[in-house]
């Protein structure tokens, strides 16, 4: 039996996993459950922080910070209630996994970066560091949907346990630059100042350091951070 007719047996129609396709011809409306919705919500709220954050360098309005900062949290309450609802609906696919990756990255990746620039962390050593942490995210949600079938479940089919910290442990950066936003800490008053290391081209803010130890710690193997 060729892999591919097996894999025709292994994906019966009632699988909750399966993608629905007519002739080949992949309808995206079809498969599309509410929990793949609430996940799209996770991204919008990630676009919206991104383009609040470049509002910010144009108008210079902190408001559009605060407009930045706030859409992130939200995109983790859509993020918490995808899983739920799929698991409580026994309707999930791996379309609806691959999304969840996606609205992460933006959300908790792209998002954070993008803030940490708008507030300051613009030399190129911080784009560096920032763009590591960004890199690290997208390794990190690839390792998980590569990995994920053989992680040990518990009933409900929930992964036990996170190889490496999840990639919305960001918001733990998002709020410590929430306080210094609202102390006026940022910019050219962020804490330690920026660091010359050969010359004003090569400086870099301490503070960015934040992004990579947070990154590594995504990437790491041995670390196992149980799944509420």
């Amino acid at each position: 039996m060729s892999l591919r007719n097996r894999s025709k047996d292994i994906l019966k129609d009632d699988d909750p996993t399966r993608i629905a396709t007519d002739n080949g011809h992949f309808s995206l409306a079809r498969n599309f459950y509410i929990a793949d919705v609430i996940t799209l919500l996770n991204g919008v709220c990630g676009v919206t922080s991104i383009f609040a954050t470049m509002r910010y360098l144009i108008s210079n309005d902190v408001n559009d910070l605060y407009i930045s900062m706030i859409a992130m949290p939200c995109g983790m309450l859509f993020d918490f209630l995808d899983g739920r609802v799929a698991r409580l609906r026994n309707r999930a696919s791996l379309l609806g996994q691959e999304l969840d990756s996606l609205a992460d990255l933006i959300s908790f990746g792209v998002a954070p970066a993008s803030l940490a620039f708008a507030i300051g962390m613009r030399t190129y050593l911080d784009s560096v560091v920032l763009t590591y942490f960004v890199c690290c995210g997208i390794s990190r949600l690839a390792r998980y949907n590569a990995t994920v079938a053989m992680m040990p479940k518990d009933a409900t089919g929930k992964v036990n346990y996170f190889e490496g910290t999840p990639i919305p442990t960001s918001l733990s950066i998002v709020a410590i630059l929430a306080y210094l936003v609202y102390s006026g800490q940022y910019l050219e008053d962020l804490p330690g100042q920026l660091v010359n290391l050969a010359g004003k081209s090569w400086g870099f803010h301490p503070i960015v350091l934040l992004y990579a130890v947070s990154g590594t710690l995504m990437i790491s193997k041995t670390l196992h951070i149980p799944k509420p």
